[in-house]
């Protein structure tokens, strides 16, 4: 199926067919020294499948044209075969560039095919993998050092996520954000109070999006509360990207794969 599609379909990059979906996030307590700080976010890239290695590196080269301060990747890398595409995958994660920090999390197709591999691939390429983990970016300012946690849980559909270790992991000091790979993750990071944002994927938007409303009547397990784009789940903004890949079915309709640039701004 998937040589026929690239014996029928164009397969270079065409940055029409991708939206860019640009977040404002004002984040309480942050900082000054972070206001206007950028994260791209990729997700669910299923490498292989719609999306081939020649576009994948398209994407590649419009992120980097971004110039974001940090890059995050939020899993699902690829569906349903590993060996094909290690090299290819490992390519594009390389040639991503940002000013700070690459971050990633897992997803639960990368759990099915190989975690041990999907990480070497991640440490290969400079990408800090920080599932069940806690990354703290630091800036000096006039009042001292400040910093910005990015945290991350595993797959969450696949009981491989531990909230508490992240949780006592996780400093005192310093707003946060989430990488979660299930979006319905939410309804349990929001209770800690303490993340000003989770990133999600996993939906991939339904692949169908109800014209005039926003949302889908496609809802998989772990994104049947917050299947597309942005929710308030408590004191916490829950965003979830329609993904770049496919799965099952590969068709899109009223839902472009999305590459997704998050602005921070502080309250001052």
């Amino acid at each position: 199926m998937t040589g026929s599609r690239e014996m029928m379909f164009n397969v270079d990059f065409d940055e029409s067919k991708f939206e860019l979906v640009k977040v404002n996030v004002k984040i309480k307590k942050l900082d000054p020294v972070f206001d206007g700080y950028t994260i791209v976010n990729i997700t669910d890239i299923h490498l292989g499948q719609w999306l081939s290695p020649k576009i994948f590196e398209g994407v590649v080269d419009y992120i980097n044209a971004l110039n974001p301060d940090m890059i995050t990747l939020t899993g699902d890398y690829v569906s349903y075969i590993l060996d094909k595409y290690e090299k290819p995958l490992e390519h594009g994660f390389k040639r991503l560039e940002a000013k700070d920090v690459k971050l990633a999390v897992l997803g639960n197709h990368d759990h099915w095919l190989g975690e041990k591999k999907i990480r070497e691939i991640l440490k290969n390429s400079d990408i800090i993998d920080v599932s069940n983990d806690v990354y703290t970016l630091k800036r000096n300012s006039e009042n001292g050092e400040k910093i910005l946690n990015i945290a991350g849980v595993d797959s969450y559909m696949l009981g491989k996520d531990n909230l508490n270790q992240v949780m006592e992991r996780l400093p005192k000091e310093g707003p946060a954000i989430i990488l979660v790979h299930e979006p319905d993750f939410a309804s349990k990071s929001s209770k800690t109070n303490r993340f000003a944002l989770q990133i999600s994927g996993h939906s991939h938007g339904g692949q169908f999006i109800i014209p005039g409303t926003g949302t889908t009547i496609f809802r998989g397990s772990y994104s049947t509360k917050y299947p597309v784009g942005k929710y308030k789940v408590g004191n916490m903004l829950q965003y979830t990207s329609k993904g770049l890949g496919t799965n099952v079915f590969w068709m899109r309709i009223n839902c472009k794969p999305e590459i997704t640039l998050f602005t921070l701004k502080s309250e001052h």
